[in-house]
């Protein structure tokens, strides 16, 4: 089976190259890729959720 690819907000700030208080506003208004958070409170997004995210936004 396959493990899906998650990448930290960390990294996801980097290829998006933006703010951590941008892309917090972008996430309360739903305009960020699907998140999941973690029990120890950490973010991670799946490397298809940003691909999908990056689509929808070429396509806007």
């Amino acid at each position: 089976m396959a493990r899906l690819q998650t990448l930290k907000l960390a990294e996801v700030l980097t290829e998006v190259r933006m703010s951590r208080a941008a892309f917090y506003r972008m996430r309360a208004r739903g305009e960020a890729p699907a998140m999941k958070k973690l029990p120890n409170g950490q973010i991670r997004v799946t490397r298809a959720a940003l691909d999908a995210w990056w689509d929808s936004q070429d396509a806007a």
